[in-house]
């Protein structure tokens, strides 16, 4: 068995936390139905002035009564339940982020919550790591040789999007279509990364992170490491910027390996959905009926609010109202020097030209996002590395053939010259 990260260790406590989380979260709805109906009740019985204040009181005392007794109860289930599954010996519980359904269950609370999760110290949410199988992998000589026994010179590290595992970018099967970092390896030679890392977070908290778990992979790596290629699918792309950024700034070793960085719809300029739910937020909490779903809303993790505009560092939201409902402009990070930057944009439409097909991009992010030219400071990606795809949604970057491809041939070519 690979030896895993220290994270990993704690897979048998995910079922007892998510029945835990569960009964806080029934708890939390009750309170906001509650709120909802007490907001309306108060409106109907101000309406009806003084005379209704006998009704009013008989109400409220019964309402309270009732969603007090309810909550009380959905908590005692929880407990009964993490204390039942907290019996159960070690063997006998399924490490559910090891599995690929699993993992992508726990990925969409990630990237809903993962920053609220990150800081009770919950187990369900992943620390940035390497994954083989699901497994945690320590960037370590003896794990590293361990997992990699065919480790090559040149690296490609993938990294998923919003609510997402590396279970995302498919596995390889007998007389199935081959991945993308199986091609890669087999056409080109590069040894595949996969990595996982929690959604919920800041982009610019990942990109620290990548940052400084490819300076040990680089340290430690079986053999001297010649070459890295970042692949990054919408948010990944994100991340992976950020992490050249950081790594930029404080004179990290890998980053002078990175040669090609490829985004696959990436919110460079940012989206649209997280956009329209920022403004939904700030016009449900204005009004006490609306208040309980604004409050929902506004529960939405860090990486979900980054992803209104790409922010890539931690300038775009320290000492900012994250409530705001104008936002302050966020800082200009340029693509790394001395790489080739390429991209894929999409569209739902078969012509990226058609304006339903410029409205709807690929049902989440715009081309004029994926292509860094939103803005009117443009990124400096170049035509001639990127390729737009017609009739394709988002989900379907992750497994395209066309894709498999062009990043042979992109990745095959010299890099670009600093």
């Amino acid at each position: 068995m690979i030896a895993a990260m220290s994270d990993a260790t704690r897979t048998d406590d995910e079922l007892s936390a998510l029945a835990s989380f569960a009964g806080e979260e029934l708890q939390r709805a009750i309170g906001g139905i509650a709120s909802t109906h007490g907001a309306i009740a108060r409106r109907a019985f101000q309406a009806n002035g003084s005379a209704a204040a006998p009704v009013r009181a008989a109400h409220d005392a019964i309402s309270a009564a009732a969603y007090g007794g309810v909550r009380v109860g959905a908590g005692a289930l929880s407990r009964l339940a993490a204390r039942a599954l907290d019996s159960l010996p070690a063997e006998g519980r399924p490490a559910l982020s090891q599995r690929a359904g699993g993992a992508s269950g726990l990925a969409v609370l990630a990237g809903l919550l993962g920053d609220r999760l990150s800081d009770a110290g919950s187990p369900l949410v992943p620390a940035m790591s390497i994954r083989v199988d699901g497994e945690a992998v320590a960037a370590r000589l003896e794990t590293l040789a361990d997992a990699f026994p065919a480790a090559g010179p040149r690296l490609c590290v993938f990294l998923h999007g919003l609510m997402e595992s590396e279970f995302a970018w498919g596995t390889a099967s007998a007389g199935g279509s081959p991945t993308y970092g199986s091609a890669l390896a087999d056409e080109l030679g590069f040894t595949p990364i996969y990595i996982r890392y929690n959604t919920g977070l800041h982009i610019s908290e990942n990109g620290s992170a990548l940052s400084g778990l490819l300076q040990a992979v680089v340290e430690h790596w079986p053999v001297p490491v010649t070459d890295v290629a970042l692949v990054g699918h919408s948010m990944g792309g994100l991340v992976a910027r950020s992490a050249c950024r950081h790594g930029e700034l404080h004179d990290a070793d890998w980053v002078s390996l990175v040669h090609h960085t490829v985004s696959l719809g990436t919110p460079h300029h940012g989206a649209p959905l997280p956009r329209a739910v920022h403004v939904a937020d700030v016009a449900l909490h204005a009004v006490p009926e609306t208040r309980a779903f604004g409050g929902l809303l506004r529960r939405r993790s860090a990486g979900i609010r980054d992803l209104r505009h790409g922010s890539l560092v931690d300038e775009d939201w320290c000492d900012r109202d994250p409530h705001a409902l104008r936002e302050a402009a966020v800082a200009e990070v340029p693509l790394l020097a001395g790489a080739t930057h390429c991209f894929v944009s999409a569209t739902v439409t078969r012509s990226s030209s058609n304006p339903l097909g410029r409205l709807l991009g690929d049902t989440l992010v715009l081309p004029a996002s994926a292509e860094g030219r939103e803005r009117r400071e443009r990124l400096a990606f170049s035509d001639d590395h990127g390729l737009r795809l017609g009739g394709t949604h988002h989900l379907a970057l992750l497994r395209h053939p066309r894709i498999r491809a062009q990043l042979c041939r992109w990745l095959g070519a010299p890099a670009a010259v600093a």
